[in-house]
C-alpha cells in the first residue's frame, strides 16, 4: 500500500510538473505572438515612414488626415498618395493593390452634394476616366502602371480643382518622362513615381495648390 502511494505520488508530482510547463510554454507563446505583432506594426509604421521620404515622412500622415473638401476627395486624396509612394518605391505588386483600393475609393465617390450641377457633370466624367485608370493600374506591370498614373493624377488634380483642399498641395514635374509628366506631391521635395529609383529627384515643382 505504502508502494502505491509512493507511485501514486510520483505520478501526481509529474502530472503538475507538466501541467505548470504546459502553461509556461503557452504563455511563452502568447508573448512572442504578442512581440512578433509589435514588431510587424512598428515595421508597417516604419515601412509607411519610408516609402516617399518625404511626403509621409513625419507630418505626412498628419497632412493627410487635415485634408478637407468633402470626405470622399480627402479619401481620394490618401489612396492616391498611397499608389504615388508604391511607384516611387518600385513596388509594383504594391501597387496594384492600392490601385485597387484607390479605384474602389473612387467609385464611392458621391457627387450628389454640395456641388453645382456643371461640378457634378465634371466630376463624374473625371471620377469614370480616374476609376479605369486606377483598375488598370491593378492588374499591369510598373511600366503600364505608371503611364497609367500619368493620366490619373490628371484626374486627381482636376478633381482637386473642384473640391479644393486645405493643405497646401505641390504640382511636380518630371520632363523626362513621356515628353513631360506631372503628378501631386504633399511636399515639395522630388520624389519621381515615374522613374521611381532610376532617377528618384528627377523634376521640379510647377506650382502650389491650395
Amino acid at each position: 500500500m505504502s508502494k502505491l502511494k509512493s507511485t501514486l505520488g510520483i505520478v501526481a508530482i509529474a502530472f503538475i510538473t507538466l501541467t505548470a510547463m504546459s502553461c509556461k510554454d503557452n504563455k511563452n507563446e502568447q508573448n512572442n505572438a504578442d512581440g512578433n505583432h509589435s514588431e510587424m506594426s512598428a515595421d508597417e509604421d516604419h515601412s509607411k515612414m519610408n516609402h516617399d521620404n518625404s511626403d509621409e515622412h513625419h507630418d505626412g500622415d498628419k497632412k493627410e488626415m487635415a485634408m478637407s473638401g468633402d470626405g470622399n476627395s480627402q479619401a481620394v486624396l490618401k489612396d492616391y498618395f498611397n499608389l504615388k509612394n508604391a511607384l516611387v518605391a518600385d513596388d509594383n505588386a504594391k501597387a496594384k493593390t492600392l490601385g485597387a483600393t484607390l479605384a474602389t475609393t473612387l467609385g464611392n465617390f458621391d457627387v450628389s452634394s454640395n456641388f453645382s450641377d456643371t461640378q457634378k457633370a465634371e466630376l463624374k466624367d473625371i471620377i469614370e476616366d480616374a476609376v479605369e485608370h486606377a483598375e488598370h493600374i491593378s492588374e499591369s506591370d510598373i511600366d503600364h502602371q505608371r503611364e497609367h498614373f500619368k493620366i490619373l493624377s490628371k484626374d486627381v488634380s482636376d478633381m482637386v480643382a473642384i473640391t479644393g483642399t486645405e493643405n497646401t498641395l505641390y504640382q511636380q514635374f518630371c520632363p523626362m518622362y513621356d515628353g513631360g509628366s506631372a503628378w501631386l506631391s504633399l511636399s515639395k521635395d522630388i520624389k519621381n513615381p515615374y522613374y521611381g529609383s532610376q532617377m528618384l529627384n528627377c523634376g521640379k515643382v510647377q506650382k502650389e495648390i491650395n
